[in-house]
């Protein structure tokens, strides 16, 4: 086996894949069990280590800081001070009640006060808060915050969409449903304008 992987701590085995705890796999078992099935029949021999694996990814958030994705800024930006939107990033989360899925997509906008940051860095914040266990109340001003207070901008603007598996699964299974938050900041929240005008250009109504 190698030393431990520098960006989740895991150590990798010969064939290159994650190595999975034996505890972790006997839970993963149990559940199988519980569940009502045989884990050791032949389709499920290999879960638990899937299963466990497919979780480490899932999670990868907690082994990242989504700031430091914003470290590195522009100044020389033409004299632009208009809205900066990146619209329609899609993302998939897990919601930490049921650990099901929450599948959605984000709008995120800042209005730039001296300086701007790469535009996929944007969408890089967001996956870093999303793979982790979450309510989509929390992810979006998770999200909203670090922008707030890493690129300092007059304004910034959150509007997450999702659907939640929580909910369209299982419990009251309603599917077709989306459930919609925002957080507003600086002039998106103080000033009536503003907002209408980030909203529109979001294709949301104000």
């Amino acid at each position: 086996m190698s030393e431990a992987s520098p960006e989740d701590g895991d150590l990798i085995g010969r064939d290159g894949k994650i190595v999975v705890p034996p505890h972790v796999a006997e839970a993963v078992r149990t559940l199988i069990a519980w569940a009502g099935d045989d884990p050791g029949r032949e389709g499920l021999v290999d879960t638990p280590r899937r299963v466990a694996r497919a979780w480490r990814e899932y999670c990868a958030g907690y082994g990242e800081d989504p700031s430091v994705h914003l470290s590195r800024i522009f100044e020389e930006v033409g004299g632009y001070d208009e809205i900066v939107l990146l619209k329609d990033i899609p993302f998939q989360s897990h919601c930490e009640h049921h650990m099901a899925p929450i599948i959605g997509r984000a709008h995120i906008a800042y209005l730039p006060r001296d300086h701007v940051v790469g535009i996929s860095k944007l969408a890089r914040v967001l996956h870093g808060f999303a793979r982790r266990l979450q309510v989509q109340e929390r992810l979006t001003a998770e999200v909203a915050d670090c922008i707030w207070n890493h690129l300092k901008p007059l304004g910034v603007a959150v509007v997450i969409e999702a659907s939640h598996a929580c909910m369209t699964a299982r419990g009251v299974r309603t599917p077709g449903v989306a459930m919609v938050t925002s957080r507003m900041m600086g002039v998106f929240r103080d000033d009536d304008r503003s907002r209408k005008e980030v909203l529109a250009l979001m294709g949301q109504k104000g």
